[in-house]
């Protein structure tokens, strides 16, 4: 079956069965690779995407829920001020280690000060606590998210 949907500001025409995971559709239709396989089960967070602006698991979101919705993925998150200095503020301070998990954390910051300008401590461990990082970068991840909040009040 074929299905329109947008990603990254453009719309796309994939076929594939209705219960194919986003993740797939992304990474083996659309070439979309910075979108990562953690676990399968929606637990780890590296596959992590927008939808309409929320944080989702594309692993456990099947192709035909996605609907008219617009999908962001970390390919596209730099397009948006918020997602830039998120970006910005990870390179900078050199957050990740090996990166395998990163566009995923990325994705749920910039989720994360989209809706919270200025996140406290129990907004940011809520936001990444289904995120994990197998080299412990969360002190580091937890200050970027700092950095880039405070950056917005400039």
């Amino acid at each position: 079956m074929s299905y329109s949907i947008e990603v990254n500001g453009s719309r796309h025409t994939v076929d594939g069965e209705g219960d194919t995971p986003l993740l797939w559709v992304l990474r083996d239709m659309l070439d979309l690779t910075g979108t990562k396989y953690g676990c399968g089960v929606g637990l780890c967070g590296a596959c992590t995407v927008h939808l309409n602006g929320a944080a989702v698991r594309s692993c456990m979101l099947p192709l035909e829920s996605v609907g008219r919705a617009r999908i962001t993925t970390i390919e596209g998150i730099g397009a948006s001020e918020i997602g830039r200095r998120v970006q910005e503020k990870w390179l900078a301070l050199d957050v990740p280690q090996c990166g395998y998990c990163q566009g995923g954390q990325i994705m749920s910051a910039t989720a994360l000060l989209m809706r919270t300008a200025d996140p406290q401590d129990a907004d940011i461990d809520a936001a990444m606590a289904g995120n994990l990082c197998r080299c412990g970068c969360y002190s580091r991840i937890r200050t970027a998210i700092r950095h880039a909040a405070d950056a917005g009040k400039a």
